[in-house]
């Protein structure tokens, strides 16, 4: 990372970096200062240095501010700050906080002579369309991600496994071969993470239903349909794992990817923002392969993306500021930066889709996932995350059969998609 950043400063300081273009005409005298906010995750606070950085090398009269939360503080901390008239000017937000944003009126449109909304759709990812508001666009992403499967390359060797599952019924064979309890029958290694607190929401609604022959919802995602017989089965399937196959455990080390990190978890499905922090792992021995296939062989995938904001605290030439560091977020060479220190893909097919990135060990299984991939349109997306929590654990803790807790949750579900829409 240390020469990544030095190349890339020396390129910016000499003219030829895309930040460049960007430069102000300010002087030392008259310089400006900006906040950027985003949760805590190291490896995206480390691409962000790297982009402050080049990015104030070509723009010397402006000053970036980085600021972190953690992330379960992070949302209360943007909504109370920035109608108090602090906080930042550029903000990152999960794409399904949109509407929360907006509604709020924590950001404003990105103007379109600098944010060409046509450029834009010729240029980014169709996924990126669902952050257009009234023929301009409120936010851009620098990255896009997709889910794939990791799995723990020497616990794999230790119990004899050729490679990684490319079926679901492979995945559950594995993972029973991987698992370990101790004298009294607790686990003490997972053959594979569950938790729909994380990822697995996403697993089950954008892949899993497909792969049982459903769809999660209405191809406008106002009305929810999931709640039929292949969403029943994909809803038993998960809690399967637990239940029925004992190859996993909620809660266990509490977060599902703290129990792989620490090597007592044999595989985990994750987005490919996690590739960062297990790359910093010492001592982790891992690869990525595609999610398996469903029992009839279909593929599905989810993918998502963090964006940046303006936010209605920005005036004036800190307005100014900010939209020249949006530009450069969302720029070619950011998007590389990002794809190398976090292991997210660039936001553009053109950048994303090469050839060299299709045949990576570790970013190909996420670039062959983006082109089967489904992006959930949220209206809340932490209600509606919440009801599929609460439906597994209706069934793991109370003996609920997976259709009465999926009827319940899809109630809850489609009464907050009413209330939003209607």
């Amino acid at each position: 990372m240390k020469y990544l950043k030095k190349n890339f400063l020396k390129n910016s300081v000499m003219g030829l970096a895309a930040g460049a273009v960007f430069a102000l005409s300010t002087t030392a005298s008259n310089a400006v200062e900006i906040e950027y906010w985003q949760y805590f995750f190291e490896a995206r606070v480390d691409a962000v240095d790297i982009l402050i950085e080049n990015f104030e090398a070509a723009n010397p009269g402006i000053t970036v501010i980085q600021t972190t939360f953690p992330y379960a503080d992070y949302r209360t901390k943007v909504a109370a700050s920035i109608p108090a008239g602090q906080g930042p000017d550029v903000v990152q937000l999960f794409y399904g906080w949109l509407n929360d944003y907006v509604d709020a009126q924590l950001i404003v449109p990105l103007p379109t002579d600098m944010f060409p909304p046509a450029q834009i759709e010729a240029e980014f990812f169709p996924m990126v369309q669902a952050m257009k508001r009234d023929g301009a666009y409120m936010a851009l992403p620098t990255a896009v991600r997709a889910l794939a499967l990791f799995y723990n390359t020497r616990l794999f060797e230790e119990a004899g496994i050729d490679g990684p599952p490319e079926t679901l019924d492979e995945l559950v064979e594995i993972a029973a071969a991987l698992t370990k309890r101790d004298g009294s029958g607790n686990i003490t290694q997972e053959g594979i993470t569950t938790g729909m607190n994380a990822q697995d929401h996403h697993w089950w609604r954008e892949v899993l239903v497909r792969q049982f022959g459903g769809t999660p919802y209405t191809d406008d995602y106002q009305t929810v349909t999931y709640d039929d017989a292949a969403g029943i089965a994909a809803l038993q399937w998960y809690s399967d794992l637990e239940t029925k196959h004992g190859v996993t455990q909620f809660g266990f080390m509490d977060e599902p990817q703290a129990a792989f990190k620490a090597g007592r978890a044999g595989m985990h499905i994750d987005g490919s923002f996690r590739i960062g922090a297990l790359n910093a792992t010492r001592g982790l021995e891992w690869a990525v392969a595609e999610l398996p296939a469903g029992p009839d062989g279909t593929q599905s995938n989810y993918s998502s993306y963090w964006v940046n904001a303006i936010t209605s605290k920005a005036e004036g030439e800190k307005m100014d500021a900010a939209l020249k560091f949006m530009q450069y977020m969302t720029s070619d060479e950011a998007m590389q930066i990002w794809l190398e220190t976090v292991g997210e893909l660039p936001a553009k097919p053109t950048a994303a889709l090469t050839d060299e990135n299709k045949a990576d060990p570790i970013f190909g299984p996420f670039v062959a996932g983006l082109g089967y991939a489904k992006t959930t349109i949220f209206a809340n997306e932490s209600g509606q995350r919440q009801v599929v929590m609460d439906a597994l654990q209706r069934i793991l803790l109370e003996g609920a059969t997976a259709e009465v807790a999926l009827g319940e949750a899809a109630e809850k579900e489609q009464a907050l998609l009413e209330d939003y829409y209607n």
